[in-house]
């Protein structure tokens, strides 16, 4: 009986070691199988190298496709509240400024033409003076020009129309120029052959100019 048992016992681990021997022969074939697998594998790096700039475009290409989607989306939304607010206040803010800067160009120009009426009124009383002046030198006396009074009276009068001529006053020139509805008044017409048409043969009230204004028109005789 106990050799039969180590015959039994000896058959069996002669049968699992014939096993153990087809597992490692089955084991080796597949490894040898799939070996081409490998090696196709590690090409497979180079392959995936060549083909990478086409895939990368692809991708490029999509992400692309999918910006520009995007960017229609948000063309097609409606504008937020926050952005319409923004150029609501902004259109404001410009019509605003431009209304601020009329205003103080045109209150300049008014300031300036206040300044300008206001020397008018004063040079305008002032010309009476000058009138009277011109009267009184041209009544003297032969017997007294040269005294010493009327020496004084011409040295006034002299001093008073450069102080005229400085802020701007000059005379219109009247006798023996063209009559000019712009500068003169005329007060009379006189047949005169010696004199030319519309020719001024005589002032009686001298005008005056205001810088390129007509402060007083001269008030003259015309011949016809």
């Amino acid at each position: 009986m106990k050799d039969k048992e180590k015959e039994l016992k000896r058959a069996a681990e002669e049968a699992d070691a014939e096993d153990m021997a087809e597992d490692t022969e089955t084991v080796s074939d597949m490894d040898a199988e799939n070996a081409p697998d490998e090696e196709e594998r590690a090409c497979d790096p180079e392959e995936a190298a060549e083909s990478s700039p086409e895939e990368d475009a692809d991708s490029t290409a999509a992400e692309e496709e999918g910006s520009s989607e995007e960017a229609e989306e948000a063309g097609n939304s409606k504008p937020d509240k926050k952005d319409l607010r923004i150029q609501e206040l902004n259109d404001r803010y410009v019509r605003l400024f431009a209304e601020f800067d009329n205003f103080r160009k045109r209150t300049e120009a008014e300031k300036a033409g206040m300044f300008t009426e206001g020397e008018k009124t004063v040079l305008l009383k002032i010309l009476p003076l000058i009138d009277n002046f011109e009267r009184a030198l041209q009544n003297v006396p032969e017997d007294e020009k040269d005294s010493p009074f009327t020496d004084g009276i011409e040295k006034v009068y002299r001093s008073f129309m450069d102080q005229m001529k400085a802020l701007g006053v000059t005379a219109i020139e009247a006798v023996g120029s063209e009559f000019d509805a712009n500068l003169h008044n005329a007060v009379m017409h006189v047949e005169d052959e010696e004199a030319g048409e519309n020719e001024v043969v005589e002032e009686f009230q001298k005008g005056y100019m205001f810088r390129d204004k007509v402060l007083r028109y001269s008030m003259v005789k015309v011949a016809n």
